[in-house]
């Protein structure tokens, strides 16, 4: 298994490019398929690219805010306290990578966008206090834990058929978070992967002599938030005062959390991608206090969700290529061809995450292959909601290799994609086996 470790790391650092440089090469890569294995001309296929790039926008928005309020969460001055304190709770490398792992797990199940943030957060924190640990494990360990978000409270696939509308609903109808994030097989999964995830990234540690140890001075940032002019300041004006005004903050926050309450009344616990937003916009309002040091945190955020601007709309172009030209239906086509219902999930696990190279996006991925995929299970008779699930689970299982995901937490540790791969290649094998045992055998 060591050796295993060295090769990964060894490969990945060779051969893994810039995201943007990937999602380039794949998108020519895709367009070649494309040639070969559909009725498509070229001319076409640049036609299915242009005319998707810009089809994923409201999506985007949505995905970018994820991050946005997450990293405003995390960098309020309550997160910040908290993370330097359980910075200080580990008392060796194990201990620190262990922590980081499952703090990362649980975060990432609450909301993906927050637990990235954190897991990262958390990381630079125990490195600046830990004697020898080894940096890339750590963070490596903090971006682990986005595996669990399909099986979590942001996951997009659990809440967009939840939601009334979808564009699946004509085949699916309604699916409440009852038959999906809190059913028994995602439970077990969830369960599962925050018990294996730890021990995983805990043996593989280096030997101390070959741990990558990084210069804490490295680790300071320049850019910390400066504390806001305060109130008593006399040269303040109008307009400072409201920009610093406690009070305001208070009121803009509990009129979001009003709306919240109203809204559960309503519907119950609908939880959904609009809601989710929500609910961590007005927390992070309420958290930073004032509108100044709101905004500050909000504009530091932004940088993290630069990889997410860029690259989205190439991957909603190699969407395009992929529904319109009917490859995505020939590569799932190919896993139900040889499924029966004991395998259908499990393949359907194993084609999402195949898909999920292409299409690295969860709600993006459902859109490309729930019609393909919940009309096989109505022909199977298997059922529909498990079916969502394991495409779900397959886009959060290969992204322990699909870098694009990883650019918020590598923005803050100051690392490139190539230097924790190598050790989310393992993470991806490892749990790959258990996940699709549980699909399998539940």
């Amino acid at each position: 298994m060591k050796m295993m470790i060295s090769i990964s790391n060894r490969l990945m650092q060779k051969y893994m490019p810039d995201p943007y440089v990937l999602v380039i090469v794949l998108t020519f890569f895709v367009m070649g398929l494309a040639v070969f294995l559909t009725d498509s001309t070229p001319v076409q296929i640049v036609g299915y690219w242009g005319d998707g790039f810009w089809s994923l926008l409201t999506f985007s928005m949505q995905m970018i805010f994820i991050v946005v309020t997450g990293h405003v969460m995390a960098s309020s001055p309550f997160f910040k306290k908290l993370l330097g304190n359980l910075a200080g709770t580990p008392n060796s490398p194990g201990q620190a990578i262990v922590l980081v792992t499952l703090v990362a797990l649980i975060a990432c199940w609450i909301n993906w966008g927050f637990g990235l943030i954190i897991g990262a957060l958390l990381a630079r924190e125990i490195a600046k206090k830990v004697d020898g640990v080894d940096y890339r494990l750590l963070v490596a360990s903090a971006y682990s834990g986005f595996i669990i978000w399909s099986g979590g409270l942001s996951s997009s696939v659990a809440l967009t058929i939840a939601t009334p509308g979808h564009f699946t609903e004509n085949l699916i109808g309604v699916v409440p978070t009852s038959e999906t994030l809190f059913s028994p097989f995602n439970l077990t999964i969830v369960i599962g992967l925050i018990i294996l995830v730890p021990l995983i990234n805990r043996f593989m540690m280096p030997p101390k002599d070959q741990a990558f140890i990084i210069d804490r001075d490295l680790l300071n940032d320049p850019n910390d938030m400066l504390a806001a002019v305060t109130e008593h300041n006399m040269d303040m004006t109008p307009a400072d005062r409201l920009e610093n005004s406690k009070v305001l903050s208070l009121l803009t926050g509990l009129l979001g959390l009003a709306f919240l309450g109203y809204y559960i009344a309503a519907n119950g616990f609908a939880i959904n991608l609009d809601i989710i937003n929500f609910l961590f916009l007005f927390i992070g309002i309420i958290l930073h206090k004032t509108p100044r040091l709101f905004l500050e945190a909000v504009a530091k955020s932004v940088k993290s969700a630069t990889g997410i601007i860029i690259q989205f709309p190439f991957y909603a172009g190699l969407m395009g290529i992929v529904t319109a030209s009917g490859l995505a239906g020939i590569l799932s086509d190919s896993f139900i061809a040889i499924s029966n219902e004991h395998t259908f999930h499990m393949l359907t696990l194993w084609s999402a995450g195949l898909v999920n190279f292409f299409v690295p996006s969860g709600g993006g991925q459902w859109a490309v292959q729930a019609p393909v995929m919940l009309e096989a299970a109505k022909s199977m008779g298997v059922s529909l909601p498990k079916t969502a699930m394991a495409v779900a689970w397959g886009d959060a299982w290969t992204n322990m290799i699909q870098p694009f995901y990883a650019l918020p937490a590598l923005a803050i540790a100051g690392l490139k994609a190539k230097d924790i791969m190598g050790y989310g290649l393992i993470i991806m094998l490892v749990t790959g086996i258990f996940i699709s045992s549980v699909f399998y055998f539940l």
